[in-house]
């Protein structure tokens, strides 16, 4: 890993995505977005007649779908233009542009679903049954009525659609602080050598074998937000503000029932892996008790989580890595393979390296008329390897689901979309333990990555979850919440998290919420966990050999899209995320990877 992290103008454009098969300029961006808004009042002509038959019905959907369409694009672009240079001015006024769009776009759609249920479900499903364009609508029309009683009149509807480009300034503003104006002193090696942190190199600094490098780099990064905190809590409370408000204006029980219920997720699935986790925290005590021995400092401190078990860690180029992803995948079939492969090495899928103000993390992004692009910034080892392994998972997911689904079904939920991504991660893993089983060092070193990814998913996500919902009854009840109180909830997680093995200092531990952009998608971080839970049990069924997994794993899951609900997408896959089955066994997993870490490392 290079120690300056080059700026944005100096990246080879082969290794960038492939931002031009989107739009040729920024140019032609702003035309289209100026387009979009003038075309808005096609709707006019739809808007309070759809109540005249089966003819305006489908007139209503197909222009929602269009319109739906244009804006994802416009979506997909900007979101990536941005988060590759986050110092693009440009770029940053054109998102904060776009959600001001997306607002209006909502707001001018928001008649549709009230007429559909004036209309009444027994008149509507005649007419699917009699129109032969409409039947493939039927699933969201049965999901529509379900969801009848939280949806308001028009009127309320596109009042809260307008409210989205205010409420979106959170994100906005969590963006901007932490991507665009935050600025991370560099840490310093054992060697007295300065190592640039940045958002986009962070991930690789926490696995540096020079202990130096991941505590200066770990307290400048954690120091910097803990210095921001105020700003930080407040963006975080007018998101969870912004919940609450969502939830009760639609009539919603809580936060968390207004966030699972239009994907017909019972509220237990949350409170069974909450519970399940508590329960499991000793399997996390000893890999911490282990890990700590196993460094040999006599202490060990939340920068070491990350820290190489051996001397000379795997160098893995991209290439290699797509490889072995592809090797892992073979199971799926040859098209499955083929596709994956075309758009790492041809097509330009991934924006793979870090720069300077790239904003961290990665991400999939895309849908129909797009390629499924993924956002992430590669180094060269085996945690950048597992994060491509998983947001191909995301962005495989994503096209064999627009490939094989009408567009009102070409989207999949935040619950899905995690199962996909850590099952790519798994099959992975399974096939380098098998390829590199005579390599006592590279089984340990993918030992590590796969700590680091259960770290993430199964530890982190859920405690997470656990202090969103603190958040969120506590806005609920009226109560108001500092920063300091984030901090002391977030710190009593974590010590409760790692265990007696863990040195924490509160303060700088406790800002971890304040890392985590994820925090402002209503509850979203608990779907990390039942998402790996998902993709173990799925890739078990396919490792063992049971007839048929792994063409229903592509057919009925990957393909599925929006024609079901998650849980009955994932049934048929089989796998039941209703229940804590899936939670257990993968606590089982992660308790056989401790004891083989315990065996290799002695």
């Amino acid at each position: 890993m290079a120690n300056t992290v080059p700026p944005r103008s100096e990246i080879a454009k082969e290794t960038t995505w492939n931002s031009e098969s989107v739009f040729a300029s920024i140019a032609d961006v702003q035309a289209e977005m100026k387009a979009l808004e003038a075309s808005l009042s096609d709707l006019d002509a739809i808007r309070g007649h759809m109540g005249e038959g089966a003819a305006m019905v489908l007139k209503g959907f197909q222009t929602a779908e269009k319109i739906t369409v244009r804006i994802s694009k416009l979506y997909t672009y900007v979101g990536m233009e941005y988060s590759v240079d986050t110092a693009n001015q440009q770029a940053g006024a054109l998102y904060g542009q776009l959600i001001g769009l997306g607002g209006k776009v909502s707001a001018a759609l928001s008649f549709l679903d009230p007429e559909l249920l004036q209309i009444g479900k027994e008149k509507l499903v005649g007419w699917v049954n009699s129109e032969a364009d409409l039947k493939i609508y039927g699933q969201y029309i049965e999901d529509l009525f379900r969801r009848q009683e939280h949806v308001r009149s028009a009127e309320v509807e596109e009042v809260l659609g307008m409210a989205g480009e205010v409420f979106g300034s959170a994100d906005m503003i969590y963006e901007m602080l932490t991507n665009a104006d935050m600025k991370f002193a560099s840490a310093i090696s054992s060697s007295q050598e300065p190592m640039d942190v940045t958002q986009s190199n962070i991930d690789a600094l926490m696995d540096h074998p020079d202990r130096k490098v991941r505590e200066g780099a770990w307290k400048h990064y954690y120091g910097t937000h803990l210095a921001f905190k105020n700003t930080l809590s407040s963006s975080l409370m007018t998101a969870v503000k912004r919940d609450v408000f969502y939830a009760r204006s639609r009539g919603y029980k809580s936060s968390l029932d207004a966030a699972l219920f239009p994907n017909n997720i019972s509220t237990d699935v949350f409170h069974n892996l909450i519970n399940t986790f508590k329960k499991h925290l000793p399997v996390w005590h000893r890999y911490f008790e282990i890990k700590k021995k196993a460094l040999g400092h006599g202490d060990l401190y939340p920068y070491d989580v990350w820290a190489p078990l051996v001397k000379n860690p795997p160098v893995v180029d991209y290439k290699q890595s797509v490889e072995w992803i592809a090797k892992g995948l073979e199971p799926l079939g040859g098209d499955y393979v083929e596709s994956l492969m075309t758009g790492c090495l041809v097509d330009r899928w991934v924006d793979i390296y870090p720069n300077q103000n790239k904003r961290q993390g990665a991400f999939s992004t895309g849908g129909v008329g797009t390629f499924p692009f993924i956002f992430m910034s590669y180094t060269d080892d085996l945690s950048s390897m597992s994060t491509l392994a998983h947001e191909l998972g995301h962005s495989m997911h994503t096209y064999l689901t627009t490939k094989n689904q009408p567009l009102i079904y070409s989207n999949y939920s935040l619950f899905v979309a995690e199962v996909a991504s850590n099952f790519n991660q798994a099959m992975t893993r399974a096939y380098l333990f098998k390829e590199k089983a005579g390599d006592k060092d590279f089984q340990i070193a993918l030992i590590t990555e796969a700590m680091y990814n259960f770290h993430r998913y199964f530890l982190q996500m859920p405690t997470l979850a656990r202090f969103e919902l603190e958040v969120h009854e506590r806005a609920e009840r009226g109560e108001g919440v500092t920063a300091d109180d984030m901090i002391g909830l977030m710190a009593d997680f974590l010590t409760e998290a790692y265990g007696p093995a863990m040195t924490i200092d509160r303060d700088m531990l406790g800002m971890m919420w304040g890392t985590f952009g994820h925090l402002y998608a209503n509850f979203y971080v608990f779907q990390y966990a039942t998402g790996i839970s998902g993709a173990h049990a799925l890739s078990q069924r396919i490792l063992e050999g049971v007839p048929g997994a792994a063409e229903s794993y592509v057919r009925d899951f990957l393909s599925a899209g929006n024609s079901d609900y998650p849980v009955n997408v994932l049934k048929k896959a089989g796998v039941d995320l209703s229940t804590p089955e899936p939670v257990e066994r993968t606590f089982a997993v992660l308790s056989s990877m401790v004891d083989r870490l315990e065996q290799l490392v002695g």
